[in-house]
């Protein structure tokens, strides 16, 4: 009699699994205006990695159901790493997308002429860094890659065997349920080879892993947000020290600095260059 009782209980756990994964794809699904949203504000800091304050981000274009196009209204010139950067960092922050391609065309011959693959099970494909993009009239086309949809008849026809496996095993099928049930705290902002943690104060890479004070910490996300651009001391001191109501020197934000410096250090391609007399810019080469 137990085996058929535990038959009935597999076919309600089952149905109830069903029911749960197709509402957590409903609740999963983006809206489109929230996607024109991050789209348009990835054109904006595009333009101010340019240097470009005046320009606007043009109207978003949706190709289809996967591919959107930024567009600009005049010319600009960027390093290639930027829109690299800025993409990872809008679609992180904004829980957006994590498999995309991203394609920039010119508008004149439609022609690509700077492409990266963000794609966790075939891998990220990000040629051509540290490629500086010549003046001209660029289109960024940026497509969501689609995730494989779940096949519920073939769940179906394993209620039978997985009833009475589960009878036998279920210490284990238990075990697995709630590995599965663990949140993947995977949010971080990816600089050079570093990952940077601000939620835990954290530097890692493949062979370092590296704990930042709360100080280094926001100095580092200030840079972060304003890669290739001069952050200036005054910022700087403000927005670190500002709300302790203490006496701060530029001295200050020098040995800050030096520290992330050092602490960043195994990375050639991260610098912190020193802009006499304003403040520092940070590049990643």
């Amino acid at each position: 009699m137990k085996p058929f009782i535990l038959f009935g209980s597999s076919i309600i756990i089952v149905g109830i699994l069903i029911a749960a994964v197709a509402f957590n794809n409903t609740k999963n699904e983006i809206p489109e205006k929230h996607v024109e949203v991050v789209l348009r504000d990835i054109g904006h800091q595009l333009l101010l990695s340019a240097k470009d304050a005046t320009s606007r981000v043009l109207p978003v274009k949706k190709v289809n159901e996967n591919t959107y196009q930024i567009f600009f209204q005049n010319n600009f010139s960027f390093i290639s790493d930027s829109l690299i950067n800025i993409v990872e960092r809008e679609f992180q922050k904004n829980a957006l997308a994590k498999d995309y391609i991203v394609n920039l065309r010119n508008c004149k011959q439609n022609e690509t002429v700077f492409a990266f693959e963000i794609n966790r099970q075939a891998g990220d494909l990000t040629p051509c860094r540290g490629r500086t993009l010549e003046l001209g009239c660029y289109v960024v086309e940026i497509e969501f890659l689609k995730k494989n949809k779940f096949n519920y008849f073939l769940l179906l026809l394993l209620i039978i065997p997985l009833g009475f496996i589960g009878f036998y095993v279920k210490d284990k099928f238990r075990k697995k349920a709630t590995e599965e049930s663990i949140i993947d705290n995977d949010d971080y902002i990816q600089l050079g080879s570093f990952r940077f943690y601000t939620d835990t104060n954290a530097l890692k890479s493949e062979n370092n892993n590296i704990t930042l004070s709360e100080k280094e910490t926001k100095a580092l996300k200030i840079f972060a947000e304003n890669i290739n651009q001069i952050v200036e001391r005054e910022k700087l001191m403000k927005e670190i020290w500002g709300d302790e109501g203490i006496v701060v020197i530029s001295r200050n934000v020098d040995v800050l600095v030096s520290k992330l410096r050092k602490k960043l250090s195994d990375d050639n391609s991260i610098k912190f260059i020193n802009v006499h007399g304003k403040g520092y810019k940070f590049i990643i080469e």
